[in-house]
């Protein structure tokens, strides 16, 4: 998805946040605040986006979404699982209807594990509904794996309204 693309994704998931008297959270961490920097250049953002937890590390995960130390590094800090604790925290945390979180290696480098570059994590969680969680295997360089994820995070949400 181009730039202009997820501007538009914005817009649509903005006015269906709206439309539904929905709040939105989000947890980024690749990306980092791309997201809702996509949706907070939307005038009247505020009034369906909560805010973003950026935890770009794994101290940033531990104390700002409360997440265990321990299960993160068994996990690993790109992983199913922890996308998945990520979008529970940021829900819990935040109150906001829905919240959505994305983990992943942008590069160029790896990060010591054997998750290849490119690999990226979404996982959304509603209110009393069910949590998804999504893999995806970008390639390019890190501007466009982050640009890439971003949308990821858009396409997840609007395929969840």
């Amino acid at each position: 998805m181009q730039e202009c693309d997820s501007q538009k994704a914005a817009f649509l998931l903005f006015e269906k946040l709206k439309a539904g008297s929905l709040t939105l959270a989000l947890c980024e961490s690749c990306t980092a605040g791309l997201v809702s920097s996509l949706i907070g250049s939307i005038a009247g953002a505020s009034e369906v986006l909560f805010g973003s937890f950026v935890c770009y590390t794994l101290d940033a995960k531990v104390s700002m979404l409360g997440l265990d130390r321990d299960k993160l590094k068994k996990d690993g800090l790109v992983s199913k699982e922890t996308a998945l604790l990520m979008a529970q925290a940021a829900l819990e945390k935040s109150g906001a209807s829905l919240a959505a979180s994305i983990t992943g290696l942008a590069g160029p480098g790896g990060d010591g594990s054997d998750v290849p570059v490119g690999t990226v994590w979404v996982a959304c969680a509603a209110k009393g509904g069910q949590v998804t969680v999504k893999d995806y295997h970008f390639t390019g360089s890190r501007d466009t794996i982050r640009t890439k994820g971003a949308a990821a995070v858009l396409e997840q949400l609007l395929t969840k309204l």
